[in-house]
């Protein structure tokens, strides 16, 4: 006679052991950073391609958002993680940019200057 313990293990392997025959085989579970930084640094070529080219629909609006919304969380966890660094590099994008982004990121959290300006002040940042 199998104990319930031995029952339930049994259950558990035998779940995972589906969970992991249904994944498809061809993406790796978890990318390392690594990939993630060569994948980055190819849809930036691409991108930058793009816009010499004329070609502002290199990525659709909704890859665009993702991937802005994404570069923002990871600074935002990577700069609470301790790690001091500028969100982009000096002199590589212009002012006209920076005002743009910040404009429309502030109007999409339904935000205005003022309490950027607030935040910054309460928090030093």
């Amino acid at each position: 006679m199998s104990s319930p313990r031995r029952a339930t293990k049994d259950a558990l392997q035998r779940a995972a052991t589906a969970a992991r025959a249904s994944r498809p085989t061809e993406a790796p579970a978890k990318p390392n950073a690594k990939s993630a930084t060569a994948e980055a640094k190819r849809l930036v070529a691409a991108v930058e391609r793009g816009i010499a080219d004329g070609r502002l629909n290199v990525v659709t609006a909704e890859a665009l958002q993702a991937v802005m919304a994404a570069a923002c969380r990871l600074y935002t966890a990577r700069r609470e993680a301790g790690e001091q660094f500028m969100p982009v590099g000096r002199n590589s994008i212009s002012a006209t940019d920076v005002m743009v982004t910040a404009s429309g990121l502030l109007r999409a959290a339904d935000l205005a200057a003022f309490e950027l300006g607030m935040w910054q002040g309460w928090t030093g940042r």
